[in-house]
């Protein structure tokens, strides 16, 4: 999986890239602050500033360690590709939010969001070799599963939401294990499902049909709707994909155009929260449509450059497009749509050039990959997660969430598409540990 030629001559990452990469991805699996206490006794609790400052210096330094690391690789040469359209992107969200009305917090924001995408493309020339990422991977998962089963069974209160908490309490009952949200358990649930399929595809019988049957178990008792849909549903899509390649251009924009010409219709037409209702769907999305009806106003309002990178939710701009305490929008703390923030944020032109980072260079990518002699199966666990991520995107605000799991992994999927379709990926024996990627002539 990483570099070219003999691990001798690979530097550093030769012995610090297996554990770099099991640490930065347990960084994002377990975090650093698990079983968050969200009652109402301790929400106020003076331990988040300093959890959250313990946090930036592990990232940091974790981002310090991956940048060396790779420097020291003779595979530097593939990390973080595709730049072109990724360097275009950030420069469009630097420049709109430097004139935007909060420029600090939202360059600040660009920042951080730049060193989790770089972080994410370098992550793949860690392993040694594929089998060494599956190894690395299932031990992840298991590790993974272990901790969020017994945080329920020996920390229910911790594990479990509760009655008591401040922000929803109707969630009492649902299992979150170590996570903050039971919706961010599901989406982890689901892509620990995907790499359980994988593991499985590739032989690891045992190890990767238990990743997957403890996956969706608890999956299935988070109450993450959309997370519990997605899962079969991402696998008939991509079983689809797969198979007719026709039809994948079309199939992947005219589903994303779909779901959110559904979505935010509902939000402002009437007669398509009727259509959807007569679905037997509830038109409101769990009442999303307040925020999309702000949102698509606040796009209305600035379509060039909109508000500045992850800006708008919870301003002053915000609350006068809500109209004040005039609607449950105003708490919102996003979209709850990745496209919509997009446009909102950093404009149409912000909006277009994420499209063409997220879903068209991939889509363009995985075509290739499947002409090369690659591993089919590391491709197809690439391929699953980024239709997750790009699916999920029209009613989750996933795109650039540092802190996010699902966005890790969607970025690290992006990048290992353009790897599977640019690198060759010389397979370990038992005897020659020296695996990696060396890209074609």
């Amino acid at each position: 999986m990483t570099t070219s030629g003999d691990m001798r001559e690979g530097g550093a990452i030769g012995v610090l890239g297996p554990p770099l990469f099991v640490a930065t991805l347990l960084f994002y699996l377990i975090t650093l602050t698990p079983f968050i206490d969200l009652s109402a006794a301790d929400a106020g609790d003076p331990a988040a500033d300093k959890s959250n400052t313990i946090n930036q210096i592990v990232f940091l330094g974790l981002t310090a360690s991956l940048w060396l690391t790779a420097i020291s690789s003779p595979a530097r040469h593939l990390a973080v590709r595709p730049r072109g359209v990724l360097i275009m992107t950030l420069l469009w969200f630097a420049f709109v939010s430097a004139i935007s009305a909060h420029p600090d917090l939202a360059l600040k924001r660009v920042v951080l969001a730049t060193l989790t995408i770089v972080n994410a493309g370098i992550l793949l020339l860690l392993p040694r070799s594929e089998r060494q990422f599956a190894g690395m991977l299932s031990m992840c998962c298991l590790g993974t599963l272990a901790f969020a089963y017994i945080g329920v069974a020996l920390w229910p209160q911790l594990a479990i939401h509760q009655a008591s908490e401040v922000r929803e309490p109707m969630n009492a009952g649902l299992w979150r294990g170590h996570f903050a949200h039971k919706n961010a358990a599901a989406a982890a649930m689901v892509i620990i499902s995907f790499a359980g399929l994988y593991l499985y595809s590739t032989g690891r019988r045992i190890v990767g049909g238990a990743i997957t049957l403890l996956a969706v178990v608890f999956l299935t008792q988070t109450g993450g709707k959309s997370s519990t849909a997605a899962l079969p549903g991402i696998l008939v899509i991509a079983w689809i994909f797969e198979r007719w390649r026709a039809i994948r251009i079309p199939m992947v924009f005219l589903a994303i155009a779909a779901v959110n010409v559904v979505t935010i219709g509902c939000s402002i037409s009437p007669a398509m929260r009727e259509l959807v209702s007569s679905l037997g769907v509830d038109p409101t999305f769990t009442n999303r449509i307040d925020i999309w009806r702000v949102g698509a106003s606040a796009v209305a309002d600035r379509p060039l450059t909109g508000y500045g990178f992850q800006l708008f939710w919870q301003t002053d701009e915000m609350v006068y497009k809500a109209g004040g305490g005039a609607s449950w929008a105003v708490a919102a703390f996003n979209a709850h749509n990745a496209y919509l923030d997009a446009a909102i944020t950093t404009g149409i032109p912000g909006l277009i050039l994420t499209l063409a980072l997220l879903v068209w260079l991939p889509l363009r990518d995985v075509l290739r990959a499947e002409a090369c002699d690659n591993d089919p199966a590391l491709t197809r666990l690439f391929t699953r997660i980024w239709l997750y991520g790009v699916l999920t995107a029209c009613v989750e605000s996933l795109y650039f969430q540092s802190g996010s799991l699902a966005w890790f992994m969607v970025v690290v999927s992006i990048f290992g598409l353009r790897l599977q379709a640019s690198a060759h990926e010389i397979r370990e024996t038992e005897t020659a540990m020296h695996v990696g990627e060396t890209a074609h002539a």
